[in-house]
């Protein structure tokens, strides 16, 4: 980091080492200026594939890279693990903490903020005890605990109607990572783990989708998010639409139908939950420095070129920047944070502040339903089944970051569907400090 009395170049803050922090930290490389990037972990997560981690067929390492090593050959770039906790706009100065609860400051010329968003309750936070989202690494291991962990329970109980609520999974939302993940639990219970046990029948395992619009994958068009549909109700995934999750506890779940307010319960032990995100708590400190309103789920307002108004020397990127409803998407957040940079990087260059409105460049959505089932939408191009399952793979490899990241999952998910099996499930009995059992 470097020292206010002893800094002399222009100095860059990237906030967040995610998709769109990573991707403005590189289009910096060649500035003539230090660039810091600070963020809660040590690496930069593939998030849309995390829900491959939660189900075991994807380890931790294999949609992770530390973010130090991935900017290691950017001599002006330090990274440092930190939480942005406060701003002070006219000193340019920005507050963070240390993992041990102490603070250090970090002064800036530019002013980068790219931290995304997290799980949104909907105001229901005591939802989170029982129903982990899936937003975060951690998150994907203990989602991963949960799943196994209440396979072994169901193996060790004497009958079928105490093994039941162990072997029914609730998936609150019908988005993209709750089609996934949903589509991935039915497929670990009928192809890895079916002939695993002897007291259960795996493929028993009831997965409950329940979504509050009137179809799955609303953001798809209507015709992939019908065979979307089909393909869930094939593989055994019950979906339950036009409701909404109104309670959850330790061992159920209820539901309410938005036509007529009738609730219905079900026991069960695991409930995952992918029903909206809202912004970091920073960004509502950040908004009241720069004196805006935060938008729909706690999102910054920004300008056409994803500057602050009245602040130019600050940008908002990725999920947490509200403009023309852009989707949160990975891409959205790469061509942001490469647009940001750019503009830094020119005005850094040539003396005059530069401002150029951001462009999205749609390439295109994807879901992954089932195995060989996957579905792309990139403008008049949908494709959904076999080919949307291949055009799926070659997109995430190709934006996977390190060329060992993309190889190791190449190949294992070539061994997965040679062999059937998910060798990533390990689960130990628990805390033995605690004494607690992990999924509970």
């Amino acid at each position: 980091m470097v020292d206010e009395l002893s800094r002399q170049r222009p100095s860059v803050v990237v906030v967040g080492g995610g998709f769109g922090g990573l991707y403005a930290a590189r289009r910096l490389r060649h500035i003539d200026g230090d660039v810091t990037v600070i963020d809660r972990g040590t690496s930069h997560v593939f998030q849309p594939l995390l829900y491959q981690c939660a189900t075991g067929l994807l380890s931790e390492g294999s949609i992770t890279s530390p973010l130090r090593h991935l900017l290691r050959r950017q001599k002006n770039t330090h990274v440092a693990l930190g939480e942005a906790s406060g701003i002070d706009l006219e000193k340019r100065r920005l507050t963070a903490s240390r993992i041990d609860g102490s603070t250090f400051e970090l002064p800036f010329d530019y002013l980068v903020f790219a931290a995304g968003m997290r799980q949104s309750y909907h105001g229901n936070e005591e939802f989170a005890k029982y129903a982990p989202g899936m937003k975060t690494v951690d998150d994907a291991l203990a989602i991963r605990r949960k799943l196994i962990s209440a396979f072994e329970m169901a193996e060790s109980l004497p009958t079928p109607e105490e093994r039941r609520p162990w072997l029914t999974f609730a998936v609150s939302g019908g988005g993209p990572t709750g089609v996934e993940i949903a589509g991935q639990i039915r497929e670990l219970a009928v192809g890895a783990l079916e002939h695993e046990f002897r007291a259960i029948d795996p493929s028993e395992a009831r997965v409950l989708l329940f979504h509050g619009g009137d179809r799955v994958l609303e953001s798809f068009d209507a015709r992939l998010s019908a065979k979307a549909q089909k393909t869930l109700d094939h593989i055994g995934v019950e979906t339950h639409l036009g409701v909404h999750v109104t309670d959850v506890t330790a061992d159920r779940i209820e539901v309410t139908r938005k036509a007529d307010k009738q609730k219905t319960m079900y026991d069960t032990h695991t409930v995952l939950w992918t029903a909206g995100v809202e912004a970091v708590p920073f960004a509502g400190t950040l908004a009241s420095a720069l004196g805006v309103t935060q938008a729909r789920g706690g999102r910054i307002p920004v300008e056409k070129d994803l500057s602050v108004a009245g602040h130019p020397n600050v940008y908002v990127v990725g999920d947490v920047a509200a403009l023309d409803d852009l989707p949160g998407v990975a891409e959205v957040a790469m061509q942001g944070g490469r647009h940001a940079g750019a503009m830094i990087a020119k005005t850094i260059e040539n003396g005059t502040r530069a401002s150029s409105p951001f462009k999205y460049h749609d390439l295109g959505s994807a879901a992954y339903i089932a195995r060989r089932h996957a579905l792309l939408q990139a403008g008049p191009i949908q494709l959904s089944g076999l080919a949307g399952w291949a055009a799926w793979g070659a997109i995430h490899i190709a934006f996977l970051s390190g060329r060992r990241n993309r190889a190791g999952t190449l190949i294992n998910w070539a061994a997965t569907l040679a062999s059937g099996t998910r060798r990533e499930r390990a689960v130990t009995f628990g805390d033995p400090e605690t004494a607690r059992m992990p999924y509970a």
